[in-house]
């Protein structure tokens, strides 16, 4: 049986990183894990228990309570917070300006790397995960291991056309550069690790990132099966 295959990706918000990983694991027949959801899926859960953001000992507990649900299909993406479907909620405004408040908290980043590892190993194909801290944390010794980046003023335009322009320069200057800054006080996400493959995607079409992804995922692939030879 040919062993599971594994592509973890990290960068910055608006790098793209969404989109390949989505379209990586359509093309290899692999399961899909956007861990950015699942910290927005329990911003949620932590906003709806009314419990205060200045409260990291109560926002934790709400986190930690939370029963989330995500597909893994890149086909089919879904979230469910406590049984309730929050696939559209997750991308409002009132998320992206509260999930930083859950990311910044230690032992709510321990309690949904946990849920995130169980999540890769449990997936029988293999998976491509997403994120911040997939290549040093989450999937460290994953079959690939990429950090994708893009010139930021390419990244607020990707992030503006996903709101279909609806969204202020001030609000997308928050969700971009606020929500990395504060993010990369716990998680590097701007420099390769050892063994990570550094990828600039500023200048290239998606399709020419996935390429390039899906070549690496085969040499990895072509290599694991000549060791086992």
């Amino acid at each position: 049986m040919t062993k599971p295959l594994v592509i973890a990706i990290d960068g910055a918000s608006g790098s793209g990183k969404s989109s390949t990983a989505r379209g990586v694991a359509t093309r290899l027949g692999l399961a899909y894990l956007d861990t950015g959801a699942m910290y927005r899926a329990v911003t949620v859960a932590y906003l709806d228990s009314g419990v205060e953001g200045s409260d990291p000992d109560a926002v934790t507990e709400a986190v930690v309570a939370a029963d989330i649900e995500i597909s893994t299909d890149p086909a089919d993406q879904w979230v469910r917070v406590n049984g309730r479907d929050v696939t559209e909620e997750i991308r409002s405004q009132r998320i992206s300006s509260n999930v930083s408040t859950v990311a910044v908290i230690p032992a709510c980043r321990e309690n949904l790397v946990a849920r995130q590892r169980a999540i890769v190993e449990a997936a029988p194909n293999g998976i491509v995960a997403e994120g911040r801290d997939i290549t040093t944390v989450v999937a460290p010794d994953a079959d690939v291991r990429l950090l994708l980046s893009a010139d930021p003023e390419i990244r607020m335009a990707r992030r503006k056309l996903d709101h279909g322009g609806q969204i202020d320069d001030a609000a997308l200057r928050d969700q971009i550069l606020r929500r990395d800054a504060d993010d990369s006080t716990l998680v590097n996400f701007t420099t390769a690790a050892d063994g990570v493959v550094s990828l600039d995607g500023s200048l290239l079409s998606l399709e020419q990132v996935i390429d390039a992804v899906v070549d690496l995922a085969e040499q990895a692939r072509a290599g694991t099966e000549a060791g086992g030879e």
